[in-house]
This record gives structure tokens, sequence and C-alpha cells, in this order.
């Protein structure tokens, strides 16, 4: 069926390129007639996203720094503004210092695992309160995360502390939001060629192993990823919430490998 969020409006946090799942989201959302808003950090992303929203015909962008509490008020001010009311919100946002994406975590520094649960983890919860001011009908707050958060994967290190934190997180939320009609969940897509999974030290390796060993073949698509937050977003999400939603081609269902890959 076309037009699923047709008269839905959301902000989409966390493009920074045309391979970004974030992006995945936000076409998939803008084909099915969601009206999009864009948020950004600095100047050099902010070119990068601009013809991106602007294919999607969103002129909405807005420079965001999600550590900044005034920067963070500006931007809900600023969908207030233009909108009154909002239906959904992906935050796909993470950052660790790619130099602890390698080797043991074990030797996860302070500041880092600090730096990464704020902005993995804690920007979600903060966001997701201010945006749920902005739905008094209801609406959907989604996340990313990955299967690292519940099974060692090498070099994830401090992103896998933080994307179990995110989870975590997620089902509070969604405790706390349901009264008011609020779903929240994740989606777990598998590894994916994109310029945060890239900063992971054996990315290109993990990218070959879960499509040779996942039942499907198949590491997970930005259209699959982004028709499954279609789903969450719309009308036939309605019950769905406090949910990981795995679009990982079935690899997390596996004990072990492939005969083949043994």
């Amino acid at each position: 069926m076309p037009d699923l969020l047709k008269g839905k409006r959301g902000l989409i946090m966390g493009v920074a390129n045309e391979r970004s799942i974030a992006w995945g989201i936000a076409k998939a959302m803008a084909d099915e007639g969601a009206e999009l808003a864009f948020s950004y950090q600095g100047a050099a992303f902010g070119k990068r996203v601009e013809p991106l929203a602007a294919s999607v015909g969103s002129d909405f962008l807005v420079d965001v720094d999600v550590t900044n509490d005034e920067s963070l008020a500006a931007c809900f001010e600023a969908l207030k503004a233009r909108w009154g009311t909002m239906d959904f919100l992906v935050h796909a946002i993470a950052f660790s210092d790619k130099n602890e994406l390698t080797g043991r975590f074990i030797n996860t520094s302070r500041g880092n695992f600090t730096n990464s649960l704020a902005i993995s983890c804690f920007s979600f919860i903060d966001v997701s309160k201010r945006a749920s001011e902005m739905m008094p009908e209801g609406g959907t707050l989604i996340t990313l995360t990955f299967q690292g958060s519940n099974r060692v994967t090498p070099n994830y290190n401090v992103m896998g502390v933080a994307k179990a934190a995110l989870e975590s997180a997620t089902r509070y939320l969604a405790n706390d939001l349901g009264p008011q009609g609020i779903r929240v969940n994740a989606i777990s897509p598998g590894p994916m060629k994109t310029l945060a999974g890239a900063a992971i030290g054996g990315a290109r390796a993990t990218f070959r192993h879960t499509e040779a060993n996942a039942p499907l073949r198949a590491n997970a698509t930005l259209e699959a990823i982004g028709a499954t937050a279609v789903y969450l977003a719309s009308d036939g999400g309605a019950c769905t919430t406090g949910e990981i939603i795995r679009v990982d081609g079935g690899f997390h269902v596996l004990g072990m490998p492939q005969p083949e890959g043994l």
C-alpha cells in the first residue's frame, strides 16, 4: 500500500551521506508520503545532507550537537515553530574514538567510555523526552543498534556496551511513554558498508563473514531497513513497542558458522 506515512511528520537524526542507514530510512519514509526534517552536526555534514534532503522535498535542516542542551533546545523549538507537533523521530547517532575500536576492550579509556555512552545512548533518552512533548496524539521513536550489544564482536569494544545500554533504554522508554501512545523500538541491522561502520577495525572481514553465514546468505540492505522503519512508524506498527527488531539476514539465530565456513 502506498502512502503509509502520508500526513506524518518526523525528524531524521544522523544522515552522513547516501550510504547512511539513516538515509535509507529517510528515503523509504519520504516515498511513503512522510514530511521530513533533518539534523546534522557541523557545516561539513550540512553540505552533504542538504542535497539529499532536497531530493525528498525537504528544506528543513537543523544543525544540532546532541551533547549541548542549548543546541538541542534550539532544534526542538525550530520543530515546534514549523510544525507544532510531530509523529516520529529516527535516532541514528553513535560515536566512539576509532582508535579504541581496534584491539582489546579492556584498554577502553575512561574519557572515551563516558563520551561513547553519552552520545550513543543518553542522546536517545534526551531527544525522546523532547520529541514526546510534541506528540500529543502518540507517535514513534526509533533508534539503531547492532548485535555487538549482546554478543562479543571483534573490535566493537565500547560500542557494544553503549548499544547494550541503548537497547535497555529502549525498553524503559517504551514503558514510560506507552501510556501516551508513543512506541519506542530499535532496529538492529547486520554490518553495513557505512561511514560509521568503516571506523570499526576489521569491518570488511565482519561484513564478508556475516554475508557468507547468515541463513539468507546476505547482509541487510538500506531498502529493507527503511521498510522496517516505515512499518514501525505506520499504523501497522500500532501494537509494537519495546522491541529490538533484527534485520540481519537471520545471522542472530546462529550458534556457529555454516558447515562450509568451519
